[in-house]
């Protein structure tokens, strides 16, 4: 079983390679993650999105921070 960090990180390979093969941003794909644990209950994977147009049913792949966020509380939070 994967750790937390090996699975973020296995998402972020996923998004850099959506992205590359797109040639564009933002993103949005069906989320192909939902056998791990945390992406479960996520619809979608959006890639590039600005934080206030994202729909908060997915997550948020920011790559010049080479980061995931979920909305958690009215809040985004980086997922660590």
């Amino acid at each position: 079983m994967a750790t937390k960090a090996e699975e973020i990180r296995i998402v972020i390979e996923w998004c850099e390679e959506k992205k590359k093969e797109a040639g564009r941003t933002p993103l949005i794909e069906i989320n192909p993650f939902r056998e791990i644990d945390w992406l479960r209950n996520k619809t979608y994977i959006q890639i590039d999105m600005p934080l206030e147009r994202a729909k908060k049913e997915g997550i948020v792949y920011e790559s010049t921070l080479k980061s995931l966020f979920e909305y958690v509380n009215g809040l985004w939070k980086r997922i660590e």
